[in-house]
C-alpha cells in the first residue's frame, strides 16, 4: 500500500494533504518551517512506499534532501500544467493541496524531470560563478564612472596594470578616492573567488568523459561543457533535437491560425545561463567552423546580427546533443556529415529505358 502526499509548499510553511490507499481517508496538516525537526518527524511517521508531490520552488532544496534521507519519493510537478487542471478558479492553499493529491491518486500528476544531486551541485556552482562575474562587472563600471568623471576614458584598459596605475593617478575628491580603493579591493576579492570556483569546476570536468567529449567541438569550453552535460543529462529522455531546443528555450514561438503561419522569437523557457553560454561559445565556434560561419553570415544578411547569434547557438546545441547521444567526438561528427553529403551528390536516380520510350511516344501522340 502506498501513501500519497500533496504538498502546497511555501518558504515558511506548507499545507499537506495525504491519503493512504489502504483506508482511502484524506488527512490534512499544516507545518511551520521554524523547526525542521518537526517536519522531519511528521514525514518519518509514514512507512512503506511514500510519494510526495509538490510544485517547483526555488526554496525547496532542503525539503527535497530531507525527504530523500527519510526514504520517500520526491515528485516535482509542472506548475502551469497543474494550474490548468484545476476545476475551480478560487486558489487557496487547501485547494492547491487537494488538487495535487487528486492528481497523484489518479495518476495524472504532471511530473517533470529532476536532475541528480551531483548535477544540481555543479549547476549551482555555475550560477554562483555567474553572479560573481556580474558583481565584478558592476564594480568595473563604477570605476569607469569615476574615471569618466575625472575626464579620462579607460574602457578595457582598466583591467590591465597600466590602466589601474592611470586610475590611481587621477585627481579626484576624497570620497572618490575612498570609493576607488574599496572597489579595487572588492575586485581582487571577487577575482580570488572566481578563480577558486573555476578550479573546483575544472576538477569536476577532468573526471567526466561527457564533458571532455563535447569540449572537442570548437567554441565549447569548460563552463559551456559542464552546463550542457548537467542540464541535458540524461540525453536519452529527449526524442529528437527539437525537444532539446524547446527544453533549453531556443525553439521559436509559433502563432498560426488556418492558412496563416507566423513564427516569433525564441521561447526562453529553459536555462537562461545555458543560453548565455551557448551564445558566447558561438562567437568562437564561428571563427573555427566553416559551416557555422556560413550559417552566421547567411542569417545576418536576411535578418540581423542578434538572430544570427541565436541561430548559431541553436545549431551548437543540436550538435552537442547528437555528440552526447551517439557518444562521438567532433571529428567523427564532421566525418559523418561529409559522408552524408557525398552520398547525396553521388546518388543519381536512373530512369528505365522502357519508361523513356513510353513517355516519348505519349508526347508524340499529344
Amino acid at each position: 500500500m502506498a501513501t500519497y502526499c500533496g504538498v502546497d509548499f511555501h518558504a515558511r510553511q506548507q499545507l499537506v494533504k495525504w491519503c493512504n490507499t489502504e483506508d482511502g481517508e484524506i488527512h490534512e496538516a499544516q507545518l511551520k518551517h521554524e523547526s525542521i525537526d518537526e517536519v522531519r518527524e511528521f514525514y518519518a511517521q509514514f512507512s512503506g512506499e511514500v510519494i510526495v508531490g509538490f510544485e517547483t520552488s526555488g526554496y525547496s532544496s532542503w525539503f527535497e534532501a530531507m525527504l530523500e534521507k527519510v526514504g520517500h519519493q520526491v515528485w516535482i510537478g509542472h506548475a502551469t500544467e497543474i494550474r490548468r487542471r484545476a476545476r475551480s478558479r478560487q486558489k487557496t492553499d487547501r485547494r492547491d493541496a487537494e488538487l495535487l493529491l487528486d492528481l497523484l491518486l489518479k495518476g495524472e500528476f504532471p511530473r517533470i524531470h529532476r536532475v541528480s544531486a551531483a548535477s544540481r551541485e555543479v549547476l549551482r556552482q555555475l550560477r554562483y560563478r555567474h553572479r560573481l562575474v556580474q558583481m565584478r562587472t558592476r564594480s568595473y563600471n563604477s570605476l569607469q564612472a569615476i574615471a569618466l568623471g575625472a575626464g579620462v576614458s579607460l574602457k578595457a584598459k582598466l583591467r590591465t596594470c597600466k590602466g589601474k596605475e592611470r586610475l590611481l593617478g587621477l585627481s579626484v575628491t576624497e570620497a572618490q578616492q575612498e570609493q576607488r580603493s574599496e572597489w579595487l579591493a572588492l575586485i581582487e576579492q571577487l577575482n580570488a573567488c572566481i578563480e577558486r570556483v573555476e578550479q573546483e569546476l575544472k576538477l569536476v570536468a577532468e573526471v567526466d568523459d561527457r564533458v571532455q567529449l563535447v569540449r572537442t567541438h570548437p567554441g565549447i569550453g569548460l563552463l559551456t561543457g559542464l552546463a550542457l552535460v548537467h542540464t541535458l543529462s540524461p540525453v536519452s529522455r529527449f526524442a529528437n533535437s527539437r525537444k532539446v531546443a524547446a527544453y533549453v528555450g531556443l525553439e521559436p514561438r509559433e502563432y498560426s491560425s488556418g492558412e496563416r503561419q507566423q513564427f516569433g522569437g525564441i521561447s526562453k523557457a529553459g536555462s537562461r545561463l545555458l543560453r548565455l553560454l551557448l551564445v558566447e561559445a558561438g562567437h568562437k565556434a564561428v571563427r573555427q567552423d566553416g559551416q557555422l560561419k556560413q550559417l552566421y553570415y547567411r542569417v545576418m544578411q536576411r535578418r540581423e546580427k542578434a538572430k544570427a547569434k541565436v541561430a548559431v547557438a541553436r545549431h551548437l546545441l543540436v550538435r552537442t546533443y547528437i555528440m552526447l547521444r551517439d557518444g562521438i567526438n567532433y571529428a567523427e561528427f564532421v566525418r559523418r556529415g561529409v559522408a552524408v553529403q557525398s552520398a547525396r551528390v553521388s546518388y543519381r536516380p536512373q530512369v528505365p529505358g522502357k519508361l523513356i520510350e513510353r513517355l516519348a511516344s505519349e508526347q508524340q501522340l499529344s
